[in-house]
C-alpha cells in the first residue's frame, strides 16, 4: 500500500506538499498540485480518512443530491428516468475520485434533509441535480457554508455556480434545422407534464427556445408531453401526427419515450426521414442506438457531470468565485431529418 512518502518521491516534492495539496489548506502552484495529483492516482495512494479530517476539518467527500424521489407507495415517481441520473452521476464520481474526493450520494430532495447536510460535517460541498427555476432547496444552500454546485440553473442563478446545457440553445438550433429543410409544422415529443408542472430549469429552457425560434422561423410548433407509458406515447404521437396538418418533423426530448415513440412509427409504416423527419436531443449513444440512427443534438452528460466535480473541488481550493457555465448545443447530422415530402408542402 503506497504511503504519502512514496507519492512524495513519485512527485519529487516534498511530503509536506502532498499534505497540503492533499488538504487544501496552503496555496500550490497548478504545475505542482498536478504532479502530486498524478502521483497520486498513478499510486493509488488513499490518505486515512480519519487522521486526514481530524488534521483539516474536511472530509473530502462531496455530497451530490440526485432527484430519486418517491411516491406514497415507495416506488419512483413517474418522472424520474434514472437512465438519465445515472449518465450524470457517471460523470460526476470518477471525476471527483480523480481529484481525491469520494461521493455521497443524497436522495431526498426535502429542502430541511439539504439543510442538515450543508450544515453538519458529511461533505465538504454539495452538487445538486436537478434544479428548478423556483427552487425550494436554494434558500437552504444559500444560508449554508457548505460550497454548492448546482446542475441545472435557476431563473435567478445570482451566488450561485451552474453548470448545464444550454436547453434553450438546443430547443431553437432544432427549430432553425428543421425550418432550414423547410419544415413548417413541428412536434414536440417532450417530458412528462409534472416536470412542467415543476418548472424543473431544462423543459423550461428547452420550451423558451422552441418557442421563440419558431415564432422567428414561422413554424407551428405543437407541444405534447408524455411519460414512458405505450399508451401515453401512443396519444401524444396520435396528437402531433393525426389531423387534417399533421407535423412533418417531431422534436423527441424525452429518452425514454424515444424508443417507443419509433416503434409507433414503424407501425404506422412512416419511413425516417422520407415520410417524417426525426430530430432527438440526447446523449449521443441514445439517438445511436435507435431502430433508426436519430439526427440529435447531443446532450454530454457525462462532461456536465464532471464540470461539476470539477467545480466544486476549485471553490473548496478558493479558485473558482460563483459562475454559471453552460456546454454549447451543437447538432449531429444522422440522417434522419430531410426535406417534408412534397405532399406537405404543395
Amino acid at each position: 500500500m503506497a504511503t504519502i512518502e512514496d507519492v512524495a518521491r513519485r512527485a519529487g516534492v516534498a511530503t509536506s506538499t502532498v499534505s497540503y495539496v492533499i488538504s487544501g489548506k496552503r496555496a500550490i502552484s497548478a504545475a505542482t498540485r498536478a504532479r502530486v495529483e498524478q502521483a497520486i492516482a498513478e499510486l493509488d495512494y488513499h490518505p486515512h480518512a480519519g487522521a486526514r479530517a481530524l488534521a483539516s476539518s474536511r472530509t473530502d467527500v462531496l455530497a451530490l443530491v440526485v432527484p430519486l424521489r418517491l411516491d406514497a407507495d415507495t416506488s419512483l415517481r413517474g418522472d424520474v428516468d434514472v437512465n438519465v441520473i445515472m449518465q450524470f452521476v457517471a460523470g460526476v464520481v470518477p471525476r471527483a475520485r480523480s481529484l481525491g474526493y469520494d461521493v455521497l450520494l443524497l436522495t431526498d430532495d426535502d429542502p430541511t434533509a439539504l439543510a442538515r447536510v450543508a450544515g453538519g460535517s458529511s461533505a465538504d460541498a454539495l452538487v445538486v441535480m436537478d434544479v428548478e427555476t423556483e427552487d425550494a432547496r436554494l434558500p437552504a444552500i444559500a444560508r449554508s457554508r457548505t460550497p454548492a454546485i448546482l446542475i441545472g440553473m435557476p431563473v435567478d442563478p445570482q451566488g450561485f455556480s451552474c453548470v448545464d446545457f444550454d436547453f434553450d440553445g438546443a430547443g431553437r438550433l432544432a427549430v432553425r434545422h428543421l425550418a432550414g429543410l423547410g419544415h413548417r409544422r413541428v412536434a414536440l415529443i417532450g417530458p412528462p407534464q409534472v416536470v412542467l408542472e415543476r418548472h424543473t430549469s431544462y423543459a423550461d429552457r428547452m420550451l423558451h427556445g422552441l418557442r421563440a425560434q419558431s415564432d422567428a422561423s414561422g413554424v407551428d410548433l405543437v407541444l405534447t408531453h408524455t411519460s414512458a407509458r405505450r399508451d401515453a406515447v401512443a396519444a401524444a404521437v396520435s396528437r402531433a401526427l393525426d389531423g387534417d396538418t399533421p407535423a412533418t418533423a417531431l422534436v423527441v426530448h424525452n429518452e425514454a419515450a424515444l424508443p417507443t415513440v419509433m416503434d409507433l412509427l414503424r407501425e404506422r409504416s412512416l419511413r425516417v426521414p422520407e415520410d417524417l423527419s426525426v430530430l432527438a436531443v440526447c446523449p449521443p449513444h441514445i439517438a445511436e442506438q435507435q431502430s433508426v440512427v436519430l439526427t440529435s443534438i447531443d446532450i454530454p452528460a457525462q462532461q456536465i457531470g464532471a464540470t461539476a466535480a470539477e467545480m466544486a473541488v476549485a471553490t473548496l481550493r478558493g479558485e473558482l468565485e460563483p459562475e454559471t457555465r453552460l456546454v454549447r448545443a451543437a447538432l449531429t447530422d444522422r440522417g434522419s431529418s430531410s426535406a417534408p415530402p412534397a405532399r406537405a408542402t404543395s
